[in-house]
């Protein structure tokens, strides 16, 4: 089992009263063998899934994805706006600018991964603030 690389994991602002919030980062499997993203969890929200963001004709479609995700081997796996991504649900206060959010990232292989999303502004695709922090498991 290679390690995982955990990069750029960032959030966006919540507006006052959302119970929602997204979650991105990359993650890199220098590894042999694929791996799976199987949950995540986080004190911030009763739950957290993995989600998948597609088109389909002029419709855009959110599907959760309850059997994880795969991070191939010798390649990476990017969870951004508009494709994969992870949603924070229930959010008890919503992420403010400048904080950071703790959440842990289960793999099949490589187990879990403590990681700090950094909440950048609510209409920025920035990487904000600390954002460029690299976790390894």
């Amino acid at each position: 089992m290679g390690e995982l690389e955990i990069g750029h994991p960032y959030s966006r602002a919540m507006l006052p009263g959302a119970k929602v919030g997204g979650g991105y980062l990359k993650i890199v499997n220098p590894g042999k063998t694929d791996d799976r993203l199987v949950s995540v969890s986080s004190d911030r929200a009763t739950s957290v899934q993995i989600h998948e963001m597609s088109m389909d004709g002029a419709i855009m479609k959110m599907r959760e994805l309850p059997q994880g995700i795969v991070v191939p081997a010798g390649g990476s796996l990017e969870l951004k706006p508009g494709g994969y991504h992870l949603m924070f649900m229930n959010v008890s206060q919503p992420f403010k600018e400048g904080e950071m959010v703790k959440a842990v990232l289960t793999f099949e292989k490589a187990g879990p991964v403590e990681v700090e999303f950094s909440v950048g502004p609510a209409g920025g695709d920035a990487h904000a603030g600390d954002a460029h922090k690299e976790h390894k498991k």
